[in-house]
């Protein structure tokens, strides 16, 4: 299964964070085996999802299954949560028995939450042990039901939460986030930096601390994610002059950039 081109939410279950997180965390999600079992015939399944820079944690409450992020492969046994930053295609390839919890961060929310930022992540898979102690990961995955994971998991962010400090560059963050998420100002960085009150070169320093790369690139895979999403939902009323592209091979270019294949391998 692809992000976009199919609906992978309908494998999982889906929860918003509480009230003091709503500005750090998108999403908790959790496997549906029945739906799993519904949708699923094969002896594995594979999903693969593209760049976001959203750091995510999955914590294993299945089997083991192979990881692909980037062009370097992981086997995660049965016993291994991880922490990745999904700046790069990931795909996880599965056992039917696959049953994940995720928490997706905001961009910035990570840092908000724990202190250093995405960044740091880079390209790699962090074992989650390294973040969240042995004991917590236990209970984690020994608790009865999905919101009890949830309540578990979200009273150890809030009282990180409370153990940090201020930082400009995410209160900065948080407010573009908003921003593009609810599709005003342009991706343009002298606009949005004035949107947002801050100079040029605070917006790029802000953007490269806080994110993990510079503006031009992220708002290319920002573009991209939403156009795409909208395309595949109604090809025939989409115009990629709504999102900025100069003509067709503009956004098909971007489009392999994205995914790593020619638009016309998606069947749609």
């Amino acid at each position: 299964m692809v992000e976009i081109f199919n609906d992978i939410r309908k494998l999982y279950r889906f929860v918003g964070p509480c009230p003091e997180l709503t500005a750090h965390i998108e999403f908790y999600s959790e496997t549906s085996i029945a739906a799993t079992s519904q949708y699923v015939n094969s002896e594995n399944f594979s999903v693969k999802l593209f760049p976001s820079y959203t750091p995510t944690i999955w914590i294993n409450l299945g089997s083991h299954y192979e990881l692909k992020n980037g062009s370097r492969k992981y086997s995660i046994n049965q016993k291994t949560d991880v922490l990745l930053l999904r700046n790069q295609i990931v795909e996880r390839t599965n056992l039917p028995s696959d049953n994940i919890f995720t928490v997706k961060f905001n961009p910035g929310g990570f840092e908000a939450v724990f202190g250093f930022s995405q960044d740091k992540i880079g390209a790699e898979v962090i074992n989650l042990e390294e973040l969240i102690k042995a004991p917590l990961l236990s209970c984690l995955k020994s608790a009865g039901s999905f919101e009890d994971r949830i309540r578990l998991l979200q009273d150890f962010f809030l009282h990180k939460l409370k153990q940090q400090k201020e930082r400009p560059h995410l209160n900065f963050i948080k407010k573009l986030h908003h921003v593009l998420e609810n599709g005003t100002g342009s991706l343009n960085n002298c606009s949005l930096a004035a949107d947002l009150n801050v100079g040029d070169k605070t917006f790029y320093r802000y953007f490269n601390v806080a994110i993990g790369t510079n503006p031009k690139t992220y708002f290319s895979i920002f573009r991209t994610r939403r156009a795409l999403t909208d395309y595949v939902a109604n090809p025939k009323g989409f115009s990629v002059y709504t999102y900025g592209y100069y003509d067709n091979s503009h956004f098909y270019k971007d489009v392999f950039k994205f995914t790593g294949q020619k638009l016309s391998a998606f069947k749609l």
